[in-house]
């Protein structure tokens, strides 16, 4: 499996985080009276929003990294979480996009999730 490069940030920027559980419930209308809920399966992904800075270096090492190692975020990789400092899978659900801060810095943002 991938690993996340180590010439690239292992911390997340704080601005712009955002993680939520697996959502694998199931819920069912009834004619009359509250929804019945139930798991729908006891494994789920958990999504995860988050941005690092980059040089422009940086950005290149992940654009490599996505493109080529991940053939274009289809495979999964370790990186360790921002939240638990625990290495896990992580996988792209979307391609990373590359906004400039100034010449030499860049804001990467990534839509992950964690895989079960």
């Amino acid at each position: 499996m991938a690993v996340w490069p180590v010439t690239l940030p292992t911390i997340p920027l704080v601005a712009g985080y955002s993680e939520s559980p697996p959502d694998t419930l199931i819920r069912t209308q009834m004619d009359a009276g509250p929804a019945r809920v139930r798991p729908r399966y006891t494994g789920g992904v958990r999504p995860i929003m988050a941005a690092i800075s980059c040089t422009k270096a940086q950005v290149e090492v992940l654009d490599v990294f996505y493109v080529t190692t991940l053939q274009q975020g289809s495979q999964p990789f370790d990186w360790v979480s921002g939240r638990t400092g625990v290495t896990q899978s992580f996988r792209f659900t979307k391609p990373p996009v590359y906004k400039p801060e100034h010449q030499e810095r860049w804001t990467v943002t990534l839509e992950l999730e964690v895989m079960p």
